[in-house]
């Protein structure tokens, strides 16, 4: 999740002009907030009434309290953790408080921290100790402290990307159990590597880079789960690999670490009324990484989220909307995998008309991104995807509602990695917003959205600093707007994204904004989007 990929880019193809008539505007455009709605309009019914309503201050309550959760819990909200726990808690108690019955759904998932740095090191013939550039603990490696004789296993050290060292086990005939197994990185898995090294009797593993190309520092890897491998394994740079190789060369590997499967939770609510196979699902992840309290990512969607559905707990909605915090997004979207494959084994998943997901919406040096759902920016490139038939309406309807408070819009790769991928990959249309991880923002971007060029969105990206203090109160009063506004239009109709349903009074399956010179189509860049990459980790 923490690669760069590139950075989001502005739609520019809006006048400086039609922008600034943007609020003069929005009386003719025939937005939800001022068509006649087909519920009760007792209370936060439309897009104007819910609005006022959701207020950044209480947006804000929810991140100070969330802020203080991860205070009282080691500075972070992982799932696994009491923060998560807490921060849970804390949800569920919000929304039995507005009226929900919430449910919380479990589930397990594999959990692993790093206590402490890995050490490694040369004893004899020489004594070295290895920097924090030369080892890195492999995910999921049990913890323990061995110091024995090295044993480099089918490698002389030479740079080769294709190498097998380890990957049979043959490879370890004659080996001496005990013993530290020293083997190279290349054509299988390091998982394999490391189980062929304890069925020799190995008593921990090193595996260094393969000094092809840029593969020459610490390997960063991962076992892929818990209790595959039950002895201590690392990654090592070549330069240290081939430093170990020897006759008489002993050392010491010693990990640090939690690797064990443990609980977690989504949290799920949904309104009282409106049509149960029509279900507007809207969600955020709740968990933050281990390094921080993750009040910008995720805290920003999690308390915008809860802020609408605490608005809208009274709302008689056309059709149903269900509210999701998803647990586990930071170890790869583990719980909103869990949710969508729960759905699709009990045969209810097509209730699920669309899913809106909001992750990072308050960022401090902030772009106004939306999901690009119909790939019109990103046409190629690794990330390059559409998404399913109706995205392109929910990316469209987002980008009319910024043009008509006179705000630049951008658009952002619809790539997958974030909670909305499981419900792309079943074929539900699917949209949201981000204001910007760890890439730099653009002049022309600057130009649009303010904020400082060449800096990143986000400096606090899955950091400790990333607190309170990490976060734009503009764009979280805009972007929280723009939640409330698609949540309750779609609770009111779906039929521009779905066909189900009526279309909203002065809105067809055309552009609803016809004749609106802010609406329509709009000129859009090209780029990628440096947003959770949640792939597994290379051989």
């Amino acid at each position: 999740m923490t690669r760069p990929l590139s950075h989001p880019r502005a739609r520019i193809g809006r006048s400086a002009v039609a922008l600034a008539s943007g609020l003069a505007l929005v009386a003719g455009t025939g937005f939800a907030a001022n068509a006649a709605p087909t519920f009760d309009n007792s209370n936060n019914n439309s897009s104007k009434k819910l609005r006022a309503a959701v207020t950044v201050d209480k947006v804000v309550g929810h991140l100070t309290a969330l802020d203080a959760i991860a205070g009282a819990n080691g500075n972070n909200r992982a799932s696994g953790t009491e923060g998560y726990a807490d921060s849970v808690d804390y949800v569920v108690g919000k929304l039995r408080a507005a009226g929900y019955t919430p449910t919380v759904q479990p589930f397990t998932f594999p959990f692993f921290a790093e206590v402490g740095p890995a050490v490694l090191a040369q004893t004899t013939p020489d004594a070295v100790a290895y920097g924090s550039g030369d080892v890195a603990t492999m995910t999921f490696s049990a913890p323990g402290d061995v110091s024995a004789a090295i044993t480099a296993v089918d490698t002389a050290g030479t740079a080769t990307a294709t190498g097998t060292s380890g990957c049979e086990a043959s490879d370890f005939t004659g080996f001496t159990p005990g013993s530290i197994a020293l083997v190279q990185r290349g054509s299988c898995t390091f998982a394999i590597k490391a189980a062929n090294a304890e069925a020799a009797g190995a008593a921990a593993v090193i595996v260094f880079n393969t000094g092809v190309g840029a593969n020459t520092g610490a390997v960063a890897g991962t076992l892929g789960a818990p209790d595959l491998v039950g002895i201590p394994v690392v990654g090592a740079s070549f330069a240290a690999g081939v430093d170990l190789i020897g006759q008489g060369v002993t050392g010491r590997v010693a990990v640090d670490t939690v690797s064990e499967n443990r609980e977690t939770y989504n949290v799920i609510a949904e309104t009282s009324t409106g049509d149960a196979d029509n279900v507007v699902m809207v969600g955020a992840h709740l968990d933050s990484v281990l390094a921080g309290p993750g009040i910008n990512d995720n805290g920003t969607g999690s308390a915008g989220i809860l802020a609408v559905a605490e608005g809208m707990s009274k709302v008689r909605t056309a059709n149903k909307v269900r509210f999701a915090w998803w647990g586990a997004e930071e170890e790869g979207l583990l719980g909103s995998e869990f949710y969508v494959a729960d759905l699709a084994a009990k045969g209810t998943l097509d209730s699920v008309g669309l899913y809106l997901n909001f992750d990072m919406i308050g960022s401090p040096n902030f772009g106004r991104f939306v999901y690009d759902g119909d790939n019109s920016a990103f046409p190629v490139g690794p990330d390059a995807a559409a998404g399913p038939e109706g995205s392109g309406q929910i990316e469209q309807d987002f980008h009319d509602y910024f043009a008509s408070q006179g705000l630049a819009s951008g658009e952002t790769a619809f790539s997958g990695r974030s909670d909305y991928g499981p419900f792309i990959a079943q074929g539900i249309p699917a949209g949201g917003l981000f204001t910007g991880a760890e890439g730099i923002k653009t002049p022309e971007q600057a130009t649009l959205f303010g904020g400082e060029a060449g800096a990143p969105y986000d400096a606090c990206y899955h950091a400790a600093c990333d607190d309170t203090n990490n976060l734009s109160i503009e764009a979280l009063d805009q972007m929280s707007d723009a939640v409330s506004h698609l949540t309750v239009t779609y609770a009111e109709s779906t039929f521009g994204v779905n066909g189900a349903g009526t279309p909203v009074k002065g809105k067809g399956t055309k552009d609803r904004f016809e004749g609106n010179p802010l609406g329509g189509g709009t000129e859009s860049g090209g780029g990628l989007h440096p947003e959770h990459d949640h792939e597994a980790a290379d051989h």
